[in-house]
């Protein structure tokens, strides 16, 4: 199984802590991480999953492998710069949004999409003609939106 978690490059200490813990009860439950392998968010995804023995992917906006982040195991050169994301979250069996900007409302819409399913924690939220949609799963915290993501992703059909 592999989760998406996607996030802002830049972030408060907060969020960064929640990413890291994110990160890191991933590859305690054997989930690979993939994300965009730069900083913030997915710096201290990458930074927890390692923490725990886990395999980390960064799908990279750059043509330039050197640009992932220390704790990348497979760097992904794209060249794409935005148009990564999509990939990010195609590759994922679900996603975790955490906090994030443009870019990651970009990557929420691209995995609603694709009937990725979609957790967040302190993200976007979506409404529709001032009525809400509830289309992003809310986590309450890190433990929570790891055990919601494996459970969304089984309930689609990953492994």
């Amino acid at each position: 199984m592999i989760v998406a978690v996607v996030g802002s490059g830049t972030e408060s200490p907060e969020m960064l802590d929640m990413a890291e813990r994110v990160g890191r009860d991933l590859a305690r439950r054997g989930v690979k991480l993939v994300c965009g392998g730069g900083g913030g968010v997915m710096e201290a995804a990458c930074r927890g999953a390692k923490s725990a023995a886990g395999l980390t992917i960064g799908i990279l906006s750059s043509g330039d492998r050197s640009s992932a982040n220390p704790w990348v195991d497979i760097p992904v050169p794209t060249g794409f710069s935005q148009g990564r994301n999509v990939l990010v979250v195609k590759t994922g069996d679900a996603v975790i949004a955490i906090g994030g900007r443009y870019g990651t409302l970009s990557e929420i819409g691209h995995a609603l999409k694709a009937g990725i399913p979609v957790i967040g924690l302190n993200t976007w939220q979506l409404s529709r003609d001032d009525q809400p949609v509830p289309a992003i799963t809310v986590a309450a915290d890190a433990a929570d939106a790891v055990d919601k993501a494996v459970e969304a992703a089984r309930a689609a059909g990953a492994v």
